[in-house]
Parts: C-alpha cells; structure tokens; sequence
C-alpha cells in the first residue's frame, strides 16, 4: 500500500511541477497572441484528443509525466514560418521574453505559496546551517529551541580520556552548572583544577545520567564539543512572518542548488563523475518515498524544493532550456537582428542531447547507490 501511495505521489509531483511550468507558458502565450497549437497531458506518443478551445488543442498522451505546450511557429527554422501571425517569433522581444520566463515563474510562485503555507499552517522549521542563526531566530519567536552540548570527541590521552568520559553523550553539567551552550563549559572551568562533568548517555528509554570526575589541564579537558538543538518546535505563525521565511528559504535553497550545479559540472569535469548528493530521477522517487512515510507536510516541502530547483535549472543560460532560449532573444535584442535560425535550432537541438545524456548518466550513478 505505501508503494502505491508513493507510486501517486510521485507522478503527482512531477506532473503538477511541469504542468504548472508550461501553464505559465501558455497563458503568457496566448496573452501575447501566440498561438499555442496544443496543450498536452503527458508526454507523446497522442493517446486522444480531449477538446479543442480557442485555437488550441488539448490532448492526452501515453507517458503519464508532466506535459508540454506547442507554439506556433516555436521551431520554424524559414523567414516567411517565423514572420505569421500567431508565431512565436513573430511577437515582440518583451512578449517572447515574458513567455520564456513565465514557466520558471509559476514554479517559483508555487515554491513560494507552499513555503508560505507550510511555514504558517504546516509550522514548519526553517533551514539552518549556523546556530548563531537558530539562536536569533529563538530570541525573536520564531522557533522554540531547547540547546544542549554534546561531547563530539574525547581526545587520547587529556584529562576527559583518562577520566572515562564517554564520546557522542550529552554534557549536562560542569559540576552543578547546567550547560546549555558550548562556551560555558570553558567559562565554568575557567580557575578551577577538577571538575564533574554529569553527562546524558544514550538516547529515548535507555538513557542514562553518569558522572565523571576530571582534573583539567590549564583548565582544560580534552574534549571537541558542540551545540546542538535538543528540542526545537515552531509556534503559529502569522502569514507576514512566514513571507518572509518563504523569502529566506527560497534564496537558501536557491544558493544550495546552485552550488550542487557547480559541484556536478566540476566533478564532471573532475572525474567523470557524479558526486553525493545530486540526484535524478530514481533519487527523486526515494525521497518521495521517505517523504509520504513523514507526513504530507513533508512532501509538500519536498514539491516546494523540487519545484524552485525546477525553475532554477531551467534558467539557466543552455540550449533547449528556457534560459537558453531566453538568452538567443536577449543576443537580439542587443544586436538588433535574429541569430541564424539554424544555429539556433541546431544548438537546442545539442543541448537537448547533452541534457538526455546528463540525465542518464545521474540516473545510472542513482541506481549504483541503491546498491
């Protein structure tokens, strides 16, 4: 049954991103007066015809994926296809911009709305990669944050080894301070020749208090120690607040996925490889399948992140993507005049190519990790 409900939640996931992605191209289309010859659901091979409305056809096809929208003229290579009326490269430069933008919009505008929600309704935990920002956030009601200070590693040899003191456990006190922070502990020890350090060992039901007696050493123990949130919640929110951290998290998740596109082309380049932590498609489909076991809270944020990286790697500036295309027209603009018409096709065409070939190559190392 979970794999039936991730089965759904999957197609689910990719069909409303890339649905949502070419509704934006298709109303900013026929409100520029391109002519959008067909709306499809799924991808081809044509299943049916399902109706046709104002010059558009819409059709169901047989790969349950996504979907696409087909401009007139969108691919005509010769002057007198692309001069009609009703043709892509017939309409303005600011028209054919806006239509090449409004995809990676409405992923964008989805990303937002569900942050926002997520953040308000969901009370969702925002992403941190400092406490300093976890502690500000605390201090101001955004979160609720309980800290405490793990022992991360008892060097060989110092006073904390000798004594016992056991690594990865919860210091709870330096004698009867209680330790919430990690520079108490050297402000606590600071003066003092031996110290008990009550430490938490274990976790839920099988935790257990224990207590060493350590002489330091210039007051110090031999211990790598850490913050770390022991108990962290969010309150309700108000929809100003969670704009806001809508706002924080699309610029966090923005500069993550650009520095993995980085990391990828480097890697590539590098070894041939793809590194940890990109995935494609069969890794998309294990998180979803984490993500339905978590909650649909949880896979909401999964379609949030997926959907802003969706629009992120569409803008980038390559062939066949929309930022690629976007950038032939920004070139017309500044030179007054239409790149090659073959150049352009031939270089979407290579691009295209290039992106099956990156696609599979990740979908192979993807495969490789689930063995």
């Amino acid at each position: 049954m979970m794999m039936l409900l991730t089965a759904v939640a999957f197609v689910v996931l990719l069909t409303v991103l890339i649905l949502i992605h070419e509704f934006g191209h298709f109303m900013a289309a026929r409100r520029a007066g391109v002519t959008v010859e067909e709306f499809g659901f799924g991808l081809p091979p044509k299943a049916r015809t399902l109706f046709k409305r104002n010059g558009t056809v819409f059709t169901l096809n047989w790969i349950p994926f996504g979907g696409f929208v087909r401009l007139k003229g969108e691919a005509a290579t010769t002057v007198s296809e692309r001069n009609k009326l009703g043709s892509f490269h017939h309409a303005s430069i600011a028209a054919r911009i806006a239509i090449l933008s409004a995809g990676v919009f409405m992923n964008f505008l989805l990303a937002f709305v569900l942050l926002v929600f997520g953040f308000s309704v969901g009370r969702w935990i925002p992403t941190y990669f400092e406490m300093s920002d976890m502690l500000e956030h605390s201090r101001q009601g955004i979160i609720s944050l309980e800290t405490g200070v793990v022992i991360e590693q008892v060097v060989s040899g110092e006073p904390a080894a000798i004594a016992g003191v056991p690594e990865k456990s919860v210091l709870l006190k330096v004698n009867d301070t209680p330790i919430t922070l990690a520079e108490q502990v050297g402000q606590t020890q600071q003066g003092k020749r031996r110290v008990a350090y009550t430490v938490l060992v274990g976790e839920g039901a099988d935790a257990k208090e224990q207590q060493y007696t350590v002489t330091l050493k210039d007051g110090k123990s031999g211990v790598v120690i850490s913050t770390f949130p022991r108990k962290l919640s969010a309150p309700l929110r108000g929809v100003g607040i969670s704009a806001l951290l809508a706002f924080r998290e699309a610029r966090i998740m923005t500069e993550q996925t650009i520095i993995g596109i980085g990391t990828l082309i480097r890697s590539l380049a590098q070894s041939g490889r793809v590194p940890e932590g990109i995935t494609g498609i069969v890794g998309i489909a294990q998180l979803t399948y984490s993500s339905v076991q978590a909650g649909f809270m949880t896979y909401l944020r999964l379609v949030a992140l997926i959907s802003l990286s969706l629009a992120i790697l569409n803008f980038l500036p390559f062939p066949a993507l929309d930022g690629g295309r976007l950038l032939f027209v920004l070139v017309e603009a500044v030179t007054r005049r239409p790149l090659n018409r073959r150049f352009e096709a031939y270089s979407n065409a290579l691009g295209f190519s290039v992106l099956i070939l990156l696609i599979l190559l990740i979908t192979f190392y993807d495969i490789v990790r689930l063995f």
